[in-house]
């Protein structure tokens, strides 16, 4: 199952974790004509114990995929008290179908649970059928708009209960 990947935790700003991040955004800009993540990400909000950021490499030592969670609570943007917001949870094309990004998704529910997180949230997008299979195949459901896309039409908002 691992096909020799190890995970790493890094910081967000991490030199493989913003090449990773560059690669995500122009998936993003592909797939939503022209437009990346425009959310303001600060490396300090992957800082644990209110968040984490993993970084998978192969057994070259490439990195191949990453994930993180941040802390979140109740805000305008339609977060509530106790939420871990998933971000950043990307697979290069050539390391996909290895299960992977269900890896990184469970290893960052088990941590946001237990740094007191009450639900995961994670925002995604209607170009994405691969990630909006994922995240239902793995217990997750609509939920109520948050963040900075909350207005686009193209947002799908998804939540799952962090149940000790």
């Amino acid at each position: 199952m691992s096909h020799g990947i190890t995970l790493r935790t890094v910081p967000y700003d991490h030199p493989d974790a913003v090449k990773l991040n560059d690669q995500v955004q122009l998936e993003y800009q592909a797939r939503y004509e022209g437009e990346g993540d425009a959310t303001v990400l600060d490396p300090a909000m992957f800082a644990p114990p209110n968040g984490l950021y993993f970084v998978a490499y192969d057994t070259s030592d490439a990195p191949v995929a990453s994930g993180g969670w941040r802390a979140r609570d109740e805000s305008p943007e339609g977060y509530l008290d106790g939420d871990a917001e998933l971000k950043r949870m990307y697979v290069v094309p050539e390391a996909r179908g290895l299960g992977l990004a269900r890896r990184i998704l469970a290893l960052l529910e088990t941590d946001a649970r237990e740094a007191g997180r009450l639900r995961m949230v994670l925002e995604t997008g209607d170009q994405q059928p691969e990630a909006i299979a994922l995240y239902r195949s793995s217990g997750y459901s609509d939920c109520p708009k948050f963040g900075y896309y909350r207005t686009y039409d193209s947002s799908i908002c998804m939540s799952k209960p962090l149940t000790r």
